[in-house]
């Protein structure tokens, strides 16, 4: 049973490995926005967003509305915030850690 936990985690965790996913995120952070207007936002090709946006859905984090042509997306659980938040405050942790070893490294 727990092999069957971790497995979820880590293909959730796996959902989200990729830099344009994770910029689709932070950029639908503060509302939603059209497949074009992420296009161009995030300057990646349609065929590519489009790609990364069906992966997004499928692990329920994003939700989409269709308008007329216009497919608008949006965040549908907002509880994602609770799982980047905690991995950037690890990121900068550890580049504190090494400005500290490349500061030391230019003293000698």
């Amino acid at each position: 049973m727990d092999d069957m936990v971790f497995r979820i985690k880590a293909d959730f965790l796996k959902g989200l490995a990729h830099p344009v996913r994770l910029s689709v995120i932070e950029y639908l952070k503060d509302g939603e926005a059209s497949v074009g207007k992420l296009v161009r936002a995030l300057g990646v090709e349609q065929s590519n967003l489009s790609r990364h946006l069906a992966v997004l859905r499928g692990l329920g984090v994003l939700e989409a509305r269709q308008e007329k042509t216009t497919v608008y997306y949006s965040i549908h659980d907002h509880d994602v915030f609770k799982v980047l938040r905690p991995i950037s405050i690890v990121l900068k942790k550890k580049l504190r850690r090494s400005e500290k070893l490349l500061e030391s490294l230019g003293k000698e």
